[in-house]
């Protein structure tokens, strides 16, 4: 078959998400030519669940991410609105460390990091299949039929692939903050022999902070030590003033509510069978 190429890259990353911006980073560093193609640049490295980053288990996957020259660890050290050890009333061996992140600054952060990085482009484009010839991968072609050769293709794609909003019982097509879902390039996976699963993630409702009783909820403040997650952050560079997190609790009313509408619910309907 002969392809229409406009542009020729050592790989095409597809999906700027974190893993996407950590994989075209390392690859660039390392010399090669890389392409970036995200269907929405403004949520470069975006977080529209929950903006935090760390914790327990994924607290270690950031600290390795850094060890091997990533850029999460130092964007949310610039970033954060609140740093704090957790599980610190236990033994070492479980406390993590958690922060909160303006999630539009850390995007900006990122977006500026994968900007201003030589070897690497960064695109606005749909990618709707991988071209693949004699059981190899020779590039992409995206939605407004543009073709890209590749010696290698690196699939991040997250939840856009057949992306669904599932919100009680109203259900739609929709990647993650209202952003396009990938569907031919879902379709285009499994016609390449590769299995297509799906998992779902909870997203809790955002609250206007000015409807909120603080005098009934219990304050958690950041931690007064400084502290960071890159081995290169020093901590006169990220002492800053920190948010607050507001603790609050479930009670009679809410669990009632709750039970009354369970016939409602995704999980239960069976509207919903992934695993997450």
């Amino acid at each position: 078959m002969t392809y229409n190429f406009t542009e020729e890259y050592d790989i095409i990353v597809i999906g700027a998400g974190h893993a996407g911006v950590e994989a075209s980073l390392a690859a660039s560093r390392m010399g090669c030519k890389v392409l970036l193609a995200t269907i929405n640049i403004e949520m470069l490295a975006f977080m529209p669940c929950n903006p935090s980053i760390g914790g327990s288990a994924k607290g270690i996957v950031v600290r390795e991410v850094d060890a091997l020259g990533g850029e999460m660890a130092k964007t949310i050290d610039k970033t954060y609105i609140q740093m704090k050890m957790l599980n610190t009333g236990k033994g070492p061996a479980v406390r993590a460390l958690r922060a909160q992140a303006d999630k539009e600054l850390y995007s900006k952060e990122m977006r500026k990091t994968v900007e201003n990085q030589e070897n690497l482009t960064l695109r606005q484009t749909m990618i709707d299949e991988i071209l693949v010839e004699d059981g190899k991968v020779v590039g992409v072609r995206t939605a407004t039929h543009q073709e890209y050769a590749a010696k290698a293709v690196i699939v991040t794609t997250g939840t856009a692939l057949r992306g669904e909003i599932i919100i009680g019982d109203l259900k739609y097509s929709s990647g993650p903050n209202h952003s396009l879902a990938s569907i031919n390039l879902a379709d285009n996976l499994k016609e390449l022999g590769l299995e297509i699963g799906r998992f779902k993630t909870g997203t809790p409702p955002r609250v206007k902070a000015s409807s909120i009783n603080y005098d009934v909820t219990e304050i958690q403040p950041g931690d007064e030590a400084p502290n960071h997650f890159s081995y290169t952050s020093r901590d006169e560079d990220y002492v800053k003033d920190q948010v607050p997190c507001w603790l609050t609790y479930t009670n009679g009313t809410s669990h009632e509510i709750i039970q009354n509408n369970l016939h409602r619910a995704p999980m239960f309907t069976g509207v919903v069978k992934g695993v997450g």
